[in-house]
C-alpha cells in the first residue's frame, strides 16, 4: 500500500505552478507536483522515496482566506509516496527535526467505538417506549423550547459520521448538502467492506450510527419522538468507513478524512457541527486541533462525544479546547456509567435506551455518548434558530454563558468532573435566551 504523509510547514510554498487538493489527485493524476521545499525533498530522497504533492486542506476560495492562513491550513500538505513499502521507522522523527517544518505525521486508519444497537419495528418500538422519550424530553425542558422554536432551515446542523440513510421517512429531504470524504484507495482495507474509495456526494450509512444521530437531531416524529430541532436543516458528512469485526459492523476512518470532511462543512455553511465520534492522542500533534479551531473561528459550533469506557480516557476532537463535550446520564438524571470524563465535560444529556432512525428505513434503540451528543446538538441549533428568527446572531460564546448560566447542577460544585456543568435545560436556556435577545 502507499503511505501517505501529512506535514505542516512553517512557511507556505510558492511558485513551480498549482498544487492540486488530494482527494481528486488520487483518481485524477493530469496536474502533479514531485518536490516541496529543499529540507524535505533532501530528507525523502536521502530514504530513497518519491513522492507527489498535494494540498491537505480543500481551500475555500481562490486565495487562501486569513482563516486559513490563521490556523496554516495553506502550508498544510500531504505527501502521497509513489512505492508501497512501508515508511522507514526514523523518516518522520527526522521530518520533525527539520527547521521549516512545524509538524510531520503519517495518516492513520483509526476505529470509532460506536453503540450497541437494537432493532425496533418502527410502530410498535414507538409504542413500546414512548413513555421513555417523553420523560426525557421533559427532563430536559424541551417542551418549552418547542414553543418558542421547532427550528429553522436556514441553520445547519453537520452530522460527520458513518453517512446517512438519505431516503428514511424521518429524514427525506431534509439533508441540504451531502459529501463522502472516506477513501482509504492505497491504504489497508483489510477487514473494511462496502464503499471505501473515491469522494462523492453519495454519504450512504452502511453501519447506522450516523442516521441515528441524525433521527436524534432532526426527525419528523412519524414513528418516533420529533428530532430536537425538526425544521433545521441537516448536512450529511460521511467520514467512517464500514468494518467488520466478526458479526458487528463498525465506523473507523483517517483521521484526515475527518479533517477534510470539518472544513469542507464549515466552508459550506454549518452553523453547528455533531461528532459523535471519538479518537485517542497517539503522538504528534493533537487529533482534527488546527481545522477545529479553524471551525470555531467561523463561528461554528462544535459537539462532540466524550466516549463510552466510563474512564478518564480522552477522546478527540471532544478534549479539544472550544468544543463541547457531552457525556451521557440516564432516564433518572444520573450520570451513565460508561459516560467517558476524560474530556473536559461541558454538559450531559439523555443517552441511554433513545429511539432514533436507523439504516435501511428502520429504527433502533442504542445507548451512548453519541446518542447524548445529537441532543447538545439539536439544542444549540434551537438556540442558533430563535436569535435568527429575531434578526439576530449568537456566537459560540454566548452558547456556552447560556449552556453555563441555565444546566442543572449534579451537587454543589461549578463543574463537575463526570457531568461538567450540568444536565442541559432548554427551558432555562429559552428563558434566559428570550431575555438578551429583547
Amino acid at each position: 500500500m502507499r503511505s501517505h504523509i501529512v506535514v505542516k510547514l512553517h512557511r507556505a510554498l510558492e511558485g513551480d505552478g498549482p498544487i492540486p487538493h488530494w482527494l481528486p489527485f488520487i483518481s485524477d493524476k493530469s496536474i502533479a507536483r514531485e518536490h516541496s521545499n529543499l529540507e524535505v525533498d533532501t530528507e525523502m530522497a536521502s530514504f530513497g522515496r518519491r513522492f507527489w504533492l498535494t494540498q491537505e486542506y480543500m481551500a475555500a476560495a481562490a486565495e487562501p482566506t486569513p482563516d486559513e492562513r490563521a490556523e496554516g491550513l495553506n502550508r498544510t500538505y500531504r505527501l502521497i509516496l509513489k512505492d508501497h513499502a512501508e515508511l522507514p521507522t526514523d523518516l518522520i522523527e527526522r521530518l520533525n527535526a527539520k527547521g521549516s517544518v512545524e509538524s510531520a505525521r503519517p495518516i492513520l486508519v483509526e476505529d470509532a467505538r460506536l453503540p450497541q444497537y437494537v432493532a425496533a419495528s418502527s410502530t410498535s418500538a414507538f409504542s413500546d417506549s414512548k413513555s421513555t422519550p417523553a420523560r426525557t424530553r421533559e427532563l430536559i425542558g424541551l417542551p418549552y423550547a418547542r414553543a418558542m422554536t421547532l427550528g429553522s432551515p436556514d441553520i445547519r446542523v453537520a452530522v460527520l459520521d458513518t453517512g446517512a440513510d438519505l431516503e428514511h421517512p424521518e429524514l427525506k429531504q431534509k439533508f441540504k448538502k451531502r459529501a463522502d470524504f472516506v477513501n482509504l484507495e492505497g491504504l489497508d482495507t483489510t477487514g473494511f467492506i462496502g464503499d471505501f474509495s473515491g469522494y462523492d456526494e453519495v454519504p450512504e450509512d452502511e453501519v447506522g450510527h450516523g442516521t441515528h444521530v441524525s433521527g436524534i437531531v432532526a426527525a419528523r416524529g412519524l414513528q418516533m419522538e420529533q428530532g430536537v430541532a425538526p425544521e433545521c436543516s441537516l448536512m450529511a458528512v460521511r467520514v467512517l468507513a464500514t468494518m467488520k469485526s466478526g458479526d458487528r459492523r463498525m465506523g473507523a476512518g483517517i483521521v484526515d478524512n475527518i479533517n477534510a470532511g470539518i472544513k469542507w462543512a464549515v466552508d459550506q455553511g454549518a452553523h453547528v457541527i455533531n461528532m459523535s465520534l471519538g479518537i485517542k492522542h497517539t503522538g504528534g500533534g493533537l487529533p482534527h486541533e488546527d481545522v477545529i479551531r479553524y471551525a470555531l473561528r467561523k463561528n461554528v459550533s462544535v459537539v462532540a462525544a466524550s466516549g463510552n469506557d466510563g474512564t478518564a480516557e480522552r477522546y478527540y476532537p471532544g478534549a479539544l479546547r472550544g468544543v463541547f463535550a457531552v457525556g451521557a446520564i440516564d432516564d433518572a438524571g444520573k450520570v451513565a456509567g460508561f459516560s467517558s470524563y476524560g474530556a473536559n465535560i461541558f454538559v450531559v444529556a439523555p443517552g441511554m435506551r433513545v429511539l432514533s432512525s436507523f439504516a435501511r428505513g428502520g429504527y433502533a434503540l442504542a445507548s451512548g455518548t453519541s446518542q447524548a451528543a445529537p441532543f447538545v446538538s439539536g439544542a444549540v441549533a434551537l438556540f442558533k434558530s430563535y436569535a435568527h428568527e429575531q434578526g439576530m446572531k449568537l456566537s459560540n460564546q454566548d452558547v456556552a454563558d447560556i449552556l453555563k448560566a441555565t444546566s442543572d447542577k449534579v451537587d454543589s460544585r461549578l463543574r463537575h468532573t463526570q457531568a461538567g456543568y450540568g444536565i442541559i435545560n432548554l427551558a432555562d436556556a429559552f428563558k434566559l435566551l428570550s431575555q438578551q435577545l429583547i
